[in-house]
């Protein structure tokens, strides 16, 4: 738990910058998986105030999303954007480029579930150049 309250950390701290407006993000829990040697679960909330976004990035992971509040405007490398709302899904790929990320309004927040299957002791999250 220690290494990923401080990869969740780490990865805040690398993002924060670059976020339009300060983005939230919670740990939620991290776990071994059995059978799996060397491989974690994440799970997480991301709160994005109104108009805000993310840096381009890359997870290195099985990334799964379900949105809770609000839309959001998701988009990987090579496909179009998709708007997602309350109760949708999206997925990234271990080799996906998330290109975009933003809330869908300029007025209300969103807030979004995500979970991950990585490598232990990864970074939840890399940014592009």
């Amino acid at each position: 738990m220690k290494t990923f309250l401080l990869s969740v950390s780490l990865w805040f701290l690398l993002c924060t910058p670059l976020f339009a407006q300060q983005t939230k993000v919670t740990p939620l829990t991290a776990q071994d998986l059995t059978g799996i040697p060397g491989k974690e679960a994440v799970m997480i909330t991301v709160e994005y105030p109104p108009g805000a976004s993310d840096p381009a990035h890359r997870h290195n992971a099985e990334v799964f999303i379900y949105v809770l509040e609000g839309s959001i405007i998701m988009q990987v490398d090579g496909r179009p954007p998709v708007t997602l709302k309350a109760g949708q899904t999206f997925y990234e790929g271990p080799n996906d480029v998330h290109v975009g990320g933003r809330n869908a309004s300029k007025t209300k927040p969103a807030k979004f579930l995500v979970f991950f299957v990585k490598q232990k002791d990864a970074p939840l999250l890399v940014p592009e150049q």
